[in-house]
């Protein structure tokens, strides 16, 4: 039954999809029709941040779009051999505007200028794949943004052709914004729709029905503690990025944000500082990256107010601050339905950064590298925490057609998951658990952290054991099962590709020497057995995974409970930091 079921979801889901793509282009069409606007009331302020580097890749002929790299030099945008959706996702959308107008030079202005005005030619009658709310929204900003190099030198017959399109683009988001998926996509979509009601003449009345839009989409996807659904740190910045463009835009135009826009605004902050590693980077969990460069720093400087840092639980994650050392741990249940399309099963995960230079890490989103290392990106042995042999902590349930693509939703989440906050003489630390493999091994995971005052010093504890009842005896049966070989777990800390590490000690320890010279030296009690193995980083704007290393304890739960106690070290001093530690 639950095959069937399943199968009958995806079905439907299909369906929907279907009839999405099929709405989106009657509504291009009659979008095409639309009377142009004339040029603009007013225009907003460019606040989009582009790469001078990747400006001139571009130039040269060498596209990287969401992973993969397509060499053409002299070729146009549009008559690339897309290898995938993502990548022709990233070509309609049109942020490489900001990438040329990084360069700014006569020649990334001919580029930026033969390739918008090439899209009009080519899918300006509302043909093509970039026909969809959050991507029309996308490059609805960039072309504001950038209209100015877009249309120098260009003569009038241009301007108008140039603006008929904006007004065809803001036509078709009046009419196709509520298809966006909730999140992001949609917060694109809307702010591209008031940056065009704002800017272009005739465009007025869709103003306001998209500032009374946003502001009911800041009540109702932002919660009250400044997160979103997807607990996805990077896309939680992509959001209040938006949210600080459209209300600079408002503010441009003499108008003022909407109370529930602004509050979402002074709700996210202090979240994402909370999420922010001592190097100014995004802890990565389930999808996010660590943001642009200059993007976080830039989002906070807009969003005003006092540089307040969440205390407590930051949309589910943990922050221990020492000295110059940060440790965050995902400690909240992994998203659920819809919102987890791209979670991971990193339940008691953690991250640590040491000045400005991370040594424990995730190893991140494959998204960018296919569908084979999307999954196993989103693995718990992909993150640096306890798995059990053959299990996450989460699994991934059949793929769902979800608009433009289909994903797999997680299944089978842990029904507990707990964490509490710690103060001791040694440090500040965290106490928490999860219940997920309770109900396939009886087994709960019991994670201890503890940050020295001055940051040098992580001690942790992991335990696995039966702590109910039902779990004992359900233990008891796996080890008659297994004629008493027990459960078989790892405990994995994945490095940086920047760290190198060497066995130590005989093989007791591992020294890791960051780039910045310091030394840190993992240790542990001697229950497990501890190994130096591969490891990959999944980075996006790379064509292919790095290299890395991880540390690995493994061992066997043989009684009900299993504690193994780890330190890592830094092996040199370090100036102290005032104040000397806290919990945010």
């Amino acid at each position: 039954m639950a095959k069937t079921g399943a199968k009958t979801g995806q079905v439907r889901s299909g369906k929907a999809a279907r009839r999405e793509r099929m709405l989106n282009r009657l509504a291009a069409l009659r979008a095409a029709r639309a009377r142009p606007a004339t040029g603009f009331v007013s225009q907003p302020e460019p606040h989009s941040i582009g790469l001078h580097a990747r400006g001139r890749q571009l130039i040269g002929g060498n596209f990287l779009f969401a992973g993969a790299l397509v060499e053409a030099p002299g070729r146009a945008i549009w008559d690339l051999p897309a290898p995938d959706a993502a990548f022709e996702e990233v070509a309609q959308g049109c942020g490489w505007l900001d990438d040329l107008a990084a360069v700014g030079d006569r020649t990334a202005r001919a580029r930026a200028q033969d390739w918008v005005f090439g899209w009009i030619k080519r899918y300006g009658r509302g043909t093509g794949p970039g026909w969809t709310p959050d991507l029309t929204g996308r490059r609805l900003i960039r072309w504001i943004n950038h209209a100015l190099m877009l249309l120098n030198g260009r003569d009038r017959a241009d301007a108008d052709v140039f603006f008929r399109s904006l007004a065809q683009q803001t036509l078709f988001l009046s009419r196709r914004w509520q298809a966006a998926s909730p999140g992001q996509p949609r917060f694109e979509a809307l702010t591209g729709l008031i940056y065009a009601g704002l800017s272009l003449t005739g465009m007025e009345s869709h103003a306001a029905p998209a500032i009374a839009a946003l502001s009911r989409e800041c009540a109702r996807q932002i919660d009250s503690a400044g997160g979103i659904p997807t607990r996805n740190p990077e896309e939680l910045l992509e959001v209040l990025t938006l949210l600080t463009w459209a209300a600079a835009a408002l503010q441009g135009a003499g108008r003022r944000p909407e109370p529930a826009h602004l509050e979402a605004i002074a709700r996210i902050a202090p979240t994402l500082r909370a999420l922010r590693h001592a190097d100014g980077g995004l802890a990565r969990f389930h999808g996010g990256g660590r943001g642009m460069d200059g993007r976080l720093d830039q989002a906070l400087t807009a969003a005003g107010g006092k540089a307040v840092t969440a205390s407590g639980l930051a949309m589910g994650f943990a922050r221990l601050h020492g000295g110059r050392t940060t440790v965050i741990v995902d400690a909240a249940p992994p998203p659920a339905g819809p919102a987890s399309a791209n979670a991971h099963a990193s339940t008691l995960a953690f991250e640590l950064t040491s000045g400005r230079r991370p040594l424990i890490v995730s190893c991140g989103s494959g998204m960018a590298f296919g569908p084979d290392w999307h999954r196993a990106g989103r693995a718990t042995p992909s993150h640096s925490t306890l798995c059990i042999a053959g299990f996450s902590s989460s699994r991934l349930g059949p793929e769902t057609a979800l608009r433009r693509d289909r994903r797999a939703l997680l299944a089978e989440t842990p029904s507990e998951v707990w964490a509490k906050a710690e103060a001791g003489t040694e440090g500040i630390g965290l106490l928490a658990g999860h219940d997920a493999y309770a109900a396939t091994h009886g087994m709960t995971h019991v994670r201890n952290l503890t940050l020295a005052p001055d940051g040098r010093v992580l001690r942790g504890e992991d335990t696995l054991g039966a702590m109910t009842g039902e779990g004992r005896r359900r233990f008891d049966t796996i080890m008659e099962r297994t004629a008493l070989q027990g459960i078989a777990f790892d405990i994995r800390f994945h490095l940086h590709p920047d760290v190198d590490a060497t066995l130590d000690m005989g093989g007791a320890a591992v020294s890791m020497m960051l780039k910045s010279g310091e030394i840190w030296v993992f240790r542990h009690d001697g229950t497990a057995e501890l190994a130096l193995a591969p490891s990959v980083y999944l980075e996006a704007g790379r064509i292919s995974p790095r290299n890395s290393r991880q540390i690995v304890l493994s061992a066997r739960v043989l009684d009900y409970a299993c504690p193994i106690g780890w330190t890592l070290t830094k092996a040199q001093d370090t100036p102290r930091q005032n104040p000397p530690y806290f919990l945010q």
